[in-house]
C-alpha cells in the first residue's frame, strides 16, 4: 500500500487549493486575502508568487487546465480572473487580474470553471449564483444570476460535463440542479437524463438533506448522470434522477464538507473527521467501503514512508518538544504531543479534496487534500484501508 505524500505547507489553515494542468504549481489561500502560488522543486513546494488584489478572505480558487487562468472568489464580494501576460517594462510573464462584475451584495463563497472554460459559476451568500462569461467588446467578465428558488447561502457548485447544467448545494438544506445555458456562449445542449429543454434558470432537480443539514458539497459523476451531495447531518446522498432513486448513507462520525468523484461508481469525501473516506456503489446500492488514511498505524510508523516538509536533522524528540510548545501551546514534556495528536495524517478539518492524477479511461488515480492543519496531502485512491473505531458503524 503506497504511503500518502505529505507536505507541511504552512502553520496556518489552508482554505482551498487548485493545481495547474501539469501539477507543477499549486495555488492556495492561507485563510487570508492573498493567493499563494507554490512551485514544485524536488520534494518540496516553494513559494514562487503572491497574488494580491482582494480585500478580504479568499474563499475559493479554481485553475483552468487548458487556458491556464485562475479564478478567485472572496468575502469582499468580488471575483478576479488572473491571466499570465508579459510585463511591458521587463517582458517577464506576470499574473494580471481582471475584475468580474458579479452584482452581489454578500460574500462570494465558491467558484468553479465550466468544462469548456468559457464561463464559471460563483456561489454567494446573496442567495444567488453568478454565471460569468466574457464580454470581448468591453473586455470584462459579466454575470447572469441564478436566483429562484434559492433561500439561503450557496455553499458549493459543480458543473455537468455538458457545460450547461450546474449543481448547487446551499444552507437552505437543498441540493439543486440548474440550467446555466447562455445563448451567445453555449451550443444547444443535447437531451440528458436531467431534461431536454434547458433555458436559463430551469430547475432540473431539487433534493433535500435527509435530516435537515446544510448541503456542504455537491458533485456530478464523470458521466453527469448521477449526483452526490454531502450534508451537515453527517450523510452522503447519491441521486439517480431516472428513477428517481436516492441513496442516503448516514455515518456516525463528523460531517463531510467536500467530495470528488473518482469514477462512475466511487467517490472520495472528507471533512471534520480529518480523513478522506471512500464510498462505492451502483444503482443497486451504495456503501462506505473504507478510508485512504490507515489509522491503524501510528504516526511514527507513517513517517518513514511519507514525504514530509520537515528537515531530517530537525526531526528529533527535543526539536518536537519546542515545536509543540510554539505551535500547540504545550509546555509539558514530550508526551504532550502524543496526547493530542490524531492517528490521521491530517490533524484538523480537511477543507478541500480534488482530483490530482488520472489513470486509464479518465478514472482518478490520486486525489489531493488540504486542511486547517496547513498540510497538503496526495493520496492513492486504490490504497483503501478498513474503517476502525467510531467509523465502523453506519446506516444506509
Amino acid at each position: 500500500m503506497s504511503a500518502p505524500e505529505v507536505y507541511s505547507i504552512a502553520k496556518t489553515p489552508v482554505t482551498c487549493h487548485a493545481f495547474n494542468a501539469d501539477r507543477s504549481e499549486v495555488a492556495i489561500s492561507l485563510n487570508d486575502n492573498n493567493v499563494q502560488i507554490y512551485s514544485k522543486q524536488g520534494k518540496e513546494w516553494i513559494l514562487s508568487e503572491t497574488l494580491s488584489e482582494h480585500d478580504k478572505l479568499i474563499t475559493s480558487i479554481d485553475w483552468a487546465p487548458n487556458s491556464n487562468r485562475i479564478v478567485t472568489a472572496s468575502q469582499d464580494r468580488n471575483a478576479y480572473v488572473w491571466s499570465l501576460s508579459p510585463d511591458p517594462l521587463t517582458g517577464k510573464l506576470v499574473w494580471k487580474p481582471t475584475l468580474v462584475l458579479l452584482r452581489i451584495n454578500r460574500a462570494a463563497t465558491f467558484v468553479r470553471w465550466s468544462p469548456n472554460e468559457d464561463k464559471f459559476a460563483v456561489a454567494s451568500g446573496a442567495r444567488a449564483i453568478a454565471i460569468c462569461s466574457f464580454d470581448p467588446e468591453n473586455n470584462w467578465w459579466v454575470a447572469r444570476q441564478l436566483k429562484k428558488p434559492i433561500r439561503s447561502t450557496v455553499l458549493s457548485v459543480d458543473w455537468h460535463p455538458n457545460n450547461v447544467l450546474l449543481a448547487a448545494g446551499s444552507a437552505d438544506m437543498k441540493a439543486r440542479v440548474f440550467s446555466a445555458y447562455i445563448k451567445d456562449v453555449d451550443k444547444r445542449p443535447s437531451p440528458t437524463i436531467w431534461g431536454e429543454k434547458l433555458p436559463f434558470n430551469t430547475i432540473c432537480g431539487e433534493y433535500s438533506s435527509p435530516a435537515g443539514g446544510w448541503v456542504h458539497a455537491v458533485g456530478f459523476s464523470p458521466s453527469g448522470d448521477v449526483l452526490a451531495f454531502a450534508s451537515h447531518d453527517s450523510s452522503i446522498s447519491i441521486v439517480y434522477p431516472g428513477g428517481p432513486t436516492i441513496y442516503n448513507i448516514r455515518i456516525s462520525s463528523l460531517p463531510y464538507v467536500t467530495l470528488t468523484w473518482t469514477s462512475e461508481d466511487a467517490l472520495v469525501a472528507a471533512g471534520h473527521d480529518c480523513q478522506p473516506v471512500v464510498f462505492s456503489g451502483s444503482e443497486q446500492g451504495w456503501a462506505l467501503i473504507g478510508t485512504l488514511d490507515d489509522t491503524t498505524a501510528s504516526s511514527a510508523s507513517k513517517a518513514p514512508g511519507a514525504r514530509t516538509g520537515t528537515v531530517g536533522r530537525l526531526n528529533s524528540a527535543a526539536f518536537n518538544t519546542f515545536r509543540n510548545a510554539d505551535t500547540r501551546g504545550h509546555t509539558g514534556g514530550g508526551d504532550a504531543a502524543s496526547d493530542t495528536e490524531l492517528l490521521t495524517v491530517h490533524q484538523n478539518t480537511i477543507t478541500s479534496v480534488r482530483p490530482y492524477a488520472y489513470g486509464g479511461e479518465g478514472i482518478v488515480s490520486r486525489v489531493s487534500t488540504t486542511g486547517v492543519d496547513g498540510k497538503l496531502v496526495i493520496w492513492d485512491v486504490n490504497a483503501v484501508s478498513a474503517l476502525t473505531g467510531k467509523m465502523g458503524g453506519l446506516r444506509v
